[in-house]
């Protein structure tokens, strides 16, 4: 027999009440709209940065850090636009702006500490995978494995009773967490996530793997991110690089690790080359929380 629903929300009116609460600092839509524009110019680009002290001096610091490795001192935000790229920098400022976004999440729930270092961990090691595949944009990787968990934050706010039961229920059960949740709520956080990012008008390659990292088969438009996703994530878990809601390791989907055909033996020189990062990135990105 199906266990009974815990609550009546619905992921829509969650994302409704969701966006009430939280949204994207104005500053982001002006930054985006500016590299989308065809007559902006990098001065531009790095003006709008520099309005933003907290963001410009977390970029310096990125452009510093292990992540990026130059042999240089990266000092100003237009070195760091001519050198980064400006997609790059817009998505970077997007995973910084989104985690100062979520304060007052329940510390009985989730601590935000262990979520946002298992976020930034599975992001960095998604950006070495997706630089050993050679991939174009490194970074979108990165900002999609930060917030491939987000929608675990947004049902914490919203409805913390519900996922009280729901957390303690997948433990008891030895249930995966992302399992009882749609046993238990008719939806679970990876459809909350992407809902949410689509509201924000968060491009599809961000917001398609965020909602297919448990299920990378179910990716239509971009498989390959999703699977990059879903293998960095079982990573974090596996290594215990910070911690989430779930309580064990999720399996493996044979079909993503295919598509990505990896030999067995890289993950070892993968996580060789995220660990040094992790630590000082995550440092950066949370200092203001």
């Amino acid at each position: 027999m199906a266990s009974p629903k815990v609550t009546s929300m619905t992921v829509e009116r969650l994302i409704e009440e969701t966006r009430t609460v939280y949204s994207l600092p104005l500053f982001y839509a002006r930054l985006n709209d500016a590299i989308n524009h065809p007559r902006t110019s990098i001065s531009d680009i790095t003006r709008i940065i520099n309005e933003d002290q907290g963001l410009s001096a977390c970029i310096l610091k990125l452009a510093n850090s292990p992540m990026f490795g130059y042999y240089s001192k990266v000092d100003s935000i237009l070195k760091s636009v001519t050198i980064i790229g400006t997609q790059q920098l817009r998505d970077l400022a997007l995973a910084s702006s989104v985690i100062k976004v979520f304060r007052g999440i329940p510390k009985e729930l989730l601590s935000m500490e262990q979520f946002w270092k298992h976020s930034i961990s599975c992001g960095i090691i998604a950006r070495c995978l997706a630089t050993y595949l050679r991939e174009g944009n490194v970074e979108r990787y990165f900002v999609t494995g930060i917030l491939h968990d987000v929608g675990q934050l947004v049902m914490c706010a919203a409805m913390p009773d519900a996922m009280t039961l729901t957390i303690t229920s997948s433990k008891d059960n030895r249930q995966l967490y992302h399992l009882t949740e749609r046993q238990l709520l008719g939806f679970d956080h990876a459809e909350v996530g992407s809902s949410l990012f689509q509201a924000w008008k968060i491009p599809a390659s961000v917001y398609e793997p965020v909602a297919c990292h448990h299920l990378p088969g179910n990716a239509k438009l971009f498989p390959l991110e999703a699977a990059v996703i879903h293998l960095s994530d079982l990573i974090c878990q596996g290594l215990e690089f910070g911690a989430n809601a779930e309580w064990c390791v999720s399996s493996l989907d044979e079909s993503a690790w295919q598509r990505l055909g990896l030999p067995t033996g890289i993950l070892e020189t993968i996580v060789k080359l995220a660990e040094p990062q992790i630590a000082e990135t995550c440092a950066i990105l949370t200092e203001e929380i």
